[in-house]
């Protein structure tokens, strides 16, 4: 077990497990006076008062307008406890012409969040919808274009802590607020504390870190994330960004990629067994309490096995088959049940993925906060715009 709500297992070869351990140890002990890292934790005091929010919980429908960390937190905790939520969330995460094609006559709040204040999706994305009330800003404090955007239109403006990188502020006012107008429990995400005094999930960090490390030393550079769990799917765009540009540095990264599964099985899944040995596996599911049953009146004979069985019995039997075999070939894979589809859950989700992340940056000496090369493709694209 990793906490109550996650189980984890782990098969493939453990190395540099005790040096690994005291490095992991060191640094929680570190990070946890990091003011970035109170931002995991209850103890963080955020832009806002839950009062000052009140008079946002009137919309029944909401906009989110924002590119990568702006909006991929939020869309997962929407999908992934859309069983909890009855409010509408729209996600405005990408330039897509299609979805301003029909035009939602609602009554609806446009959350606009950009920690730059800069990003030209969000911006034009914003300009698009061409609402001029009805809007919340999330941004740091600086003189920039939402800022000044927002004092224009006499819109509120909440502080985007600069403290706090995009990818790492599903934690902060970032997602949480969002998740207090969806109707959810935003301080039961927040786990931090006691996260980093529980030994099975310090176990679990130093588990994965040191195998990391050792199958990238070994050029082992995808990370696949085997899902069988489709209200997951946003959950592992957001892990894609927090590995991919928070790794991929100095000629150094790992390459996440999501399989949905067991569908994958049919496509993908012969590469994985046969194909290049330049990658390792997660599994990654959630255990539902209700699954619709077979209809044992509709079953041949030959398939007799399948009565009274329901689709999770057939999803779990599945991925117990694959990894009987990725071990008979001797594949490395890791193993997430999530027991317990809640805010606590997905939120040491979220800090077991931050703080892994985190540690790598570090083993592997890069800066696991910054993202340089992106800047110069915005640098670039807003020379081209000004020359048109």
């Amino acid at each position: 077990m990793l906490t109550q709500n996650i189980s984890f297992s782990k098969y493939g070869i453990k190395k540099n497990y005790f040096k690994t351990k005291i490095f992991v140890k060191k640094n929680l002990k570190k990070y946890s006076k990091d003011k970035f890292f109170q931002s995991l934790s209850n103890k963080y005091i955020y832009s806002f008062s839950k009062k000052k929010i009140l008079k946002y919980k009137k919309f029944n429908n909401f906009n989110i307008i924002g590119m990568g960390g702006s909006s991929l937190g939020i869309e997962a905790i929407y999908n992934f406890l859309s069983f909890k939520i009855k409010k509408k969330f729209y996600f405005y995460n990408n330039i897509d012409s299609n979805k301003f094609l029909e035009k939602k006559k609602i009554k609806t709040l446009n959350i606009i969040i950009s920690k730059s204040g800069n990003t030209l999706e969000t911006i034009s994305n914003f300009n698009i919808l061409n609402n001029k009330k009805n809007n919340l800003f999330i941004s740091e404090k600086s003189n920039n274009y939402l800022k000044k955007l927002a004092n224009n239109l006499k819109c509120e403006i909440l502080e985007h802590r600069n403290y706090i990188g995009g990818r790492y502020s599903v934690l902060s006012e970032v997602g949480m607020l969002p998740s207090i107008l969806m109707g959810l429990k935003e301080e039961k995400f927040k786990n931090f504390d006691n996260l980093i005094k529980n030994a099975k999930f310090i176990d679990g960090l130093i588990d994965s870190v040191s195998s990391t490390i050792f199958y990238i030393k070994n050029k082992k550079f995808n990370s696949i994330i085997l899902n069988y769990d489709e209200r997951s799917e946003e959950l592992f765009k957001w892990y894609q960004q927090l590995i991919a540009e928070s790794l991929g540095k100095k000629s150094k990264g790992l390459l996440p990629m999501v399989s949905t599964m067991p569908k994958d099985n049919h496509s993908l899944m012969q590469l994985y067994l046969d194909g290049p040995k330049n990658s390792f596996y997660t599994f990654f599911d959630v255990i539902e309490k209700k699954s619709p049953k077979i209809n044992n009146s509709l079953i041949l004979n030959s398939h007799n096995y399948l009565k009274n069985k329901n689709l999770l019995d057939i999803k779990t039997a599945q991925k117990k088959a694959t990894q009987n075999v990725f071990k008979n070939k001797k594949i490395p894979f890791r193993s997430f049940n999530v027991l317990n589809r809640s805010e606590n859950s997905l939120g040491e989700i979220f800090t077991f993925f931050m703080l892994e992340t985190i540690l790598l940056g570090h083993a592997l000496k890069v800066n696991p906060f910054d993202q340089p090369s992106v800047e110069l493709i915005k640098t670039e694209t807003n020379k081209i715009l000004k020359k048109n």
